[in-house]
């Protein structure tokens, strides 16, 4: 099971080093990692994805966490309702033949073309997993150069934030 962790940190340098560095140690692999700056310019949100089907090695590991001098809070986002997205950007081979066809697909996830060339085609789509991945697998017929993908990035529904652990 997937589970989605935000940590609040100080904004300093070597903090990502020293979160990512824990969870290694504690052998869980991160699926997905984005960092950023909140509405305050001295905390940033690091978002974490790890999979793991033992509740308690997660308790373990959000208990942990909270020990780092420069983590300010943790919130669990797993069973929480929430709002997530990734973005992508994928780079697919785009002969003047198949153009039409690829704009087409482009449209239909409501994703943007970000660049053209003769040979080339950039497309951007932000969205959850099963989206960005249904899409990439689409575009696999017409020749996928490179795909760039951040990391998910979530935020609680309504008005308040979500509670910390």
């Amino acid at each position: 099971m997937s589970h989605t962790l935000a940590v609040l940190v100080e904004n300093r340098p070597g903090v990502l080093t020293r979160i990512s560095g824990l969870i290694s140690r504690r052998a869980f692999n991160i699926e997905s990692i984005a960092a950023g700056y909140t509405e305050d310019n001295d905390i940033t949100r690091i978002t974490i994805v790890v999979r793991e089907n033992d509740a308690m090695r997660i308790e373990q590991l959000v208990e942990q966490l909270a020990k780092l001098v420069d983590v300010v809070r943790i919130v669990d986002h797993t069973h929480i309702d929430a709002l997530e997205r990734e973005l992508v950007m994928i780079k697919v081979k785009a002969i003047p033949e198949k153009r039409s066809d690829i704009v087409d697909i482009v449209n239909i996830f409501r994703a943007n073309i970000v660049d053209v060339n003769r040979e080339t085609m950039v497309i951007e789509l932000a969205g959850n997993q099963n989206k960005i991945d249904a899409l990439c697998e689409v575009l696999k017929d017409y020749g996928i150069i490179e795909i760039v993908r951040t990391g998910k990035i979530i935020i609680s529904r309504g008005p308040l934030p979500a509670k910390e652990l």
